[in-house]
């Protein structure tokens, strides 16, 4: 320690003291004259994913229509940037401020007024704006999973091994008053949007595919929404012939979804599913007269015996009369967690639960495995909302579903990222938040040679080989055509 005395005044002293630093981290002088840094290099993948796909050129020709004669920014770019802008953690339409900044990595990116006035826009013309948005990802989605080969989600599909589409329904909170806000079942305030995602197994992820915002007071089994998240879901698939799709798609969903409305719809598409069911008092009773060389040990995550868990078929012992031809009933009883409070209709100190299916094939472990792992989707809600879904941040309702479909747009683009360069590494299954701090955060630096401008990427930072690798196997892939 020292002691510095200074004279500020003929008359006057002062005395202070100075301590060394104690700090385990160096001192460092800040200023803001670096102009050719990028904070986000790593968000360079997701553009090269967004050309090889073809999203940025279909947006724009989606939106084409609400483009001006005279605009400088095309709509097509200034949603695809608000993607972008999620994908890396942003929450708000002001945070596409992290592109700007960076010109020669983003392009030149639209002021906040001009992004308001293209969001307030499409909202005036909320279902045609959508439609053409819902258009533009059948086409991104159709090239991705043909980049993709073998790790494509409908690479070999059958009614043996269906591709699975998982619904469910999520609030989301609003902490101020928005169109068509309103108190939920759980004595919250806000929304209560219904999703369809489809699921990569347990190698991948999962991508968004339909998406329906509704009030927060919007029931949770109304057959009507499940309909209409499925039709738009199908219409997504790049496998579809003439709406038609079959047995080969898998509509997979908790027991909001068993209702004669739904499962006659996806009867009469010939879907295969498997439905979450509420069991009555009389199923309830009637699972007492299943003898008990019947009952089948339930199969853990890993495929393994379940101790303390079984499965059995209650279709023939109940009546399922004014229900579909061909429904299955299937029942798991299995010991409480400790401190888990019983319901009415479990049974002997065990809870059970029940689903419904027109699988035919396969053994009833199978078949409960199958649907248990209907959990995965909660897994891609929540990464959904790391994505801009846990704040709908507009006051319209309109606005609030194109702000959905951008949260879609951020998802997939995501998904496709991993699905396309990610496939011989572990970040083929990160989260958002892991994929922003070890990847898309990498900083670079901007650099001009003869007339080409290179980013070089921090050759310090622990994962900057995967996105070499990764630019590479998008390179690799050929032009879209």
């Amino acid at each position: 320690m020292r002691i510095i005395e200074a004279r500020i005044h003929p008359n006057r002293r002062i005395t202070f003291q100075v301590h060394k630093s104690t700090s385990c981290y160096p001192k460092l002088s800040i200023d803001t004259t670096g102009n050719a840094l990028v904070s986000q290099s790593g968000a360079v993948i997701l553009i090269r994913t967004a050309e090889k796909t073809r999203l940025n050129t279909a947006l724009s020709e989606a939106l084409s229509p609400w483009r001006k004669p005279s605009a400088q920014h095309d709509p097509g770019k200034i949603l695809l940037d608000l993607a972008l802008s999620l994908a890396v953690g942003g929450d708000c339409l002001a945070d596409i401020a992290t592109l700007r900044e960076q010109p020669a990595v983003f392009g030149s990116v639209a002021s906040d007024a001009t992004v308001s006035r293209l969001i307030s826009t499409l909202a005036a013309d909320g279902p045609t704006a959508l439609t053409a948005i819902n258009s533009a990802r059948a086409v991104a989605r159709k090239a991705a999973w043909s980049y993709a080969g073998e790790h494509a989600p409908d690479h070999h599909i059958d009614p043996q091994q269906p591709l699975v589409v998982d619904l469910d329904a999520t609030l989301v909170t609003a902490h101020s008053e928005k169109e068509n806000t309103a108190p939920n079942f759980k004595r919250g305030f806000g929304f209560h949007p219904l999703l369809a995602f489809v699921d990569h197994g347990e190698h991948g992820t999962g991508e968004p595919l339909s998406f329906l915002l509704r009030p927060g007071n919007s029931g949770s089994n109304t057959a009507a929404d499940h309909i209409a998240v499925t039709r738009q879901a199908l219409a997504q698939l790049p496998f579809r012939t003439s709406g038609a799709v079959g047995k080969k798609v898998l509509i997979r969903t908790d027991g909001a979804g068993g209702t004669h409305a739904f499962l006659e719809y996806l009867t009469a598409r010939k879907l295969s599913y498997s439905v979450g069911f509420t069991l009555t008092d009389a199923m309830a009773e009637a699972i007492d007269e299943i003898p008990e060389d019947l009952w089948i040990s339930a199969l853990d995550s890993s495929g393994g015996v379940r101790d303390g868990a079984w499965v059995a078929e209650l279709t023939g012992l109940v009546h399922l009369s004014g229900w579909p031809a061909g429904m299955r009933l299937i029942v798991r009883k299995e010991r409480p967690h400790p401190g888990a409070q019983l319901r009415l209709t479990d049974r002997n100190g065990l809870r059970l639960t029940a689903f419904v299916t027109n699988t035919v094939v396969g053994s009833l472990q199978t078949l409960e495995l199958r649907h248990r792992r209907r959990a995965r989707c909660e897994d891609r809600i929540r990464t959904a909302k790391d994505t801009g879904l846990s704040n709908l941040p507009l006051y319209g309702f309109a606005h609030n579903e194109i702000w959905l479909a951008i949260v879609a747009l951020a998802s997939e683009l995501t998904a496709w990222m991993q699905m396309l360069t990610l496939t011989s590494s572990d970040a083929r299954r990160w989260e958002p938040k892991r994929l922003r701090l070890r990847l898309f955060s990498i900083a670079g630096r901007i650099a001009r040679h003869a007339r080409k401008t290179r980013l070089r990427v921090s050759g310090r930072a622990p994962w900057s080989g995967l996105i070499t690798s990764a630019l590479a196997r998008l390179e690799a892939l050929p032009a879209p055509t």
